[in-house]
């Protein structure tokens, strides 16, 4: 089944890069990540509670992570053991593995961000920004825009495409619907707060283990891209507080040689973050720069997915 994930694999890749997740099937059934997150938000109210001790709270977190992930894997279990027994049984598989995927959605959410931004209209950028990234954004000028816009290209480019790429191709359906529940309980409940600490605490931690090899492989991708940048990722992606989500963004600023990270505000509350890059601060060009880039970055990993499960499984078989 591995050396067939291979090519299942790089077709759901392409196949995704073309159509992405239609509009009209969000309406009628919307995605499977909203699926995980409203079990995890229904659970999260029901046994996240402050009467409840730390060491309950945790282990309630534990058995969260625990049902929807183990859920989310049964399900593609059940998908892909269905599929293998039926005529074009492949088909469906890339078909469904396209859910998990986003480098459609995530170059147009990006993009909609820049075509504002590169007119002068700062104000719908904004708008369009804040659907992407935590941060506040009403005070953003356009380099806060443009290195925001980055920096959510950049992590995004793990979270949404590599990651879930690498465990489609080791697990299949199950291993790709595990790494969303993971991933989308994190988003959810993964957070230092008071209210979230003990009961996100195995979310966090078990997306820190899901992304551990694939965040240093989008960071290796997108300054592969432009072949410099390796010794900038190395030395300032250990600086961000997730083991993981400092490689693709200091990837990011070595490649376009900027700065991104730096202050920001949440929820009203400014956060000294550290900074990644040695260069200036980027501007709208450099977001439609990165936006390329980008694209080059998802063709590598297209050629990665075709290259080396050849060179593993390929010459085993001479």
């Amino acid at each position: 089944m591995r050396t067939e994930m291979w090519w299942l694999t790089l077709a759901a890749l392409t196949v995704e890069a073309c159509v992405g997740y239609p509009q009209a099937l969000y309406r009628s059934i919307r995605h499977p990540v909203v699926w995980m997150g409203r079990a995890i938000d229904m659970l999260e109210r029901r046994w996240n509670k402050p009467e409840f001790s730390d060491v309950a709270r945790r282990w309630l977190g534990v058995s969260t992570v625990t049902i929807v992930a183990g859920g989310a894997a049964l399900v593609g279990y059940v998908v892909q053991s269905a599929a293998s027994h039926v005529q074009f049984g492949a088909v469906i598989i890339v078909l469904v593995a396209t859910t998990g995927l986003a480098q459609r959605s995530l170059y147009t959410h990006v993009r909609d961000v820049l075509q504002p931004l590169a007119n002068g209209d700062l104000m719908n950028a904004r708008a369009a920004l804040a659907k992407i990234v935590g941060r506040d954004t009403a005070t953003l000028n356009e380099s806060g825009v443009a290195g925001a816009a980055l920096e959510s290209l950049a992590e995004s480019f793990n979270d949404g495409i590599v990651a879930p790429a690498f465990w489609l191709f080791i697990g299949g359906l199950p291993g790709l619907f595990a790494y969303k529940a993971l991933n989308t309980a994190d988003s959810a409940i993964g957070h230092l707060e008071s209210r979230w600490r003990m009961f996100g605490w195995a979310a966090a931690r078990a997306d820190d283990l899901a992304n551990l090899i694939p965040a240093r492989l989008a960071g290796v991708l997108l300054v592969s891209t432009v072949r410099r940048g390796f010794s900038v990722m190395w030395r300032d992606a250990p600086k961000h507080a997730s083991p993981n989500a400092g490689w693709p963004e200091a990837a990011m600023a070595a490649a376009l040689r900027i700065q991104l990270g730096g202050p920001a505000v949440y929820d009203g509350v400014l956060h000294q973050r550290p900074v990644f890059g040695d260069g200036r601060a980027p501007v709208t060009a450099d977001l439609a720069r990165g936006l390329n880039l980008y694209v080059f970055a998802c063709g590598l990993l297209w050629a990665l997915a075709l290259i080396v499960p050849w060179m593993l499984f390929g010459m085993n078989q001479q």
